[in-house]
């Protein structure tokens, strides 16, 4: 492995806090992944970067190397991007827009608005399952923004020193089969589908640990999850195999019903992200009117989910303006 700014990030926030607990609740992470990551940071370094017990987590000589040696380059990095941004940019404002987005329903309708009203500008896309390494390509300069999905109230877990800009909050769904024995209904319970079979798309957010606490607290496990593309779980659904969670702006199909969970136990956020010491930083109102716009526009496309948003007015899209 080969180490890379985010990994010095890690090491600086465990010597900040004093302790590798305290710096998984800063960066977002779970103790353990955390505890795994340095473990693959000091294998690339050749030892132990902190004497570890009951009392917290203090620098050995090694450690002591690395972060004065990080202390230095995470700043200069920083600063070197800025610089590089504003020069391609010509200093005046924004020439390009370099946008990663991992899997949903705003990134076309966000490229579209940008190129109608910007169009000398440079537009680019970047697709990936991962949110992390969206999150670390902004931290390294390399995207201007990322539209992310994560569940409930959560953020990016190596998003640090980012901005996170909601766009919208989206209850989740059931896709299954018109067939389905429970297609008809206005809403249905969880627990009503406890015997199922479900599908779902690739992705390195919380979502799969609060689907299952959800099931849980409606007293059942989900059976076998079938991982596939969205195709294959579009596929899987119309064949009556599985069904499938969706975000409520998801554009119905032939052959697929889609069904309101009751009480809305799950909730999906987007959210547009930035450095907030880039020249990204300064056009990330008008990005986010844009991102907000095109959300809209999916909903009004989706009359089953644009009538249940009139009966539930804190989801659908929040408000673009700063904060």
């Amino acid at each position: 492995m080969e180490i890379e700014l985010r990994h010095l990030r890690v090491v600086c926030a465990i010597a900040e806090t004093g302790s590798v607990t305290k710096a998984a609740a800063a960066l977002g992470l779970a103790q353990p992944a955390l505890t795994a990551k340095l473990q693959r940071i000091e294998r690339a370094l050749g030892g132990p970067l902190f004497e570890r017990d009951r009392r917290g987590a203090r620098p050995t000589a090694l450690g002591e190397l690395v972060l004065a040696r990080a202390r230095l380059l995470i700043p200069a990095v920083q600063s070197l991007q800025v610089e590089a941004n504003q020069m391609a940019s010509g200093g005046t404002g924004m020439a390009r827009y370099r946008i990663g987005a991992t899997n949903g329903p705003i990134v076309g309708g966000l490229v579209h608005r940008l190129s109608v009203e910007l169009p000398s500008a440079r537009v680019s896309t970047y697709a990936t399952w991962s949110a992390d390494e969206l999150t670390g390509m902004l931290l390294d300069g390399r995207l201007d923004y990322a539209l992310v999905g994560v569940c409930g109230d959560s953020t990016p877990s190596a998003g640090e020193g980012l901005v996170w800009r909601p766009v919208c909050v989206d209850a989740v769904f059931v896709l299954m089969s018109d067939e389905h024995a429970l297609a008809g209904r206005p809403e249905v319970r969880l627990a009503e589908l406890a015997g199922e079979q479900w599908a779902n798309a690739p992705g390195d957010g919380c979502f799969d640990e609060c689907f299952a606490a959800a099931c849980a607290r409606e007293g059942f496990t989900p059976r076998h999850v079938f991982e596939t593309d969205v195709s294959g779980c579009v596929d899987l659904v119309v064949a009556g195999t599985a069904v499938v969670l969706c975000q409520g702006a998801f554009r119905q199909r032939p052959g697929i019903a889609m069904v309101p969970i009751a009480g809305a136990p799950l909730r999906w956020r987007h959210l547009l992200g930035f450095r907030p010491d880039g020249t990204a930083a300064a056009g990330a109102d008008d990005v986010l009117a844009h991102a907000v716009s095109a959300y809209l526009d999916v909903v009004e496309r989706s009359p089953v989910y644009a009538e249940w948003l009139n009966d539930h007015p804190t989801f659908g899209a929040q408000s673009a303006v700063s904060a």
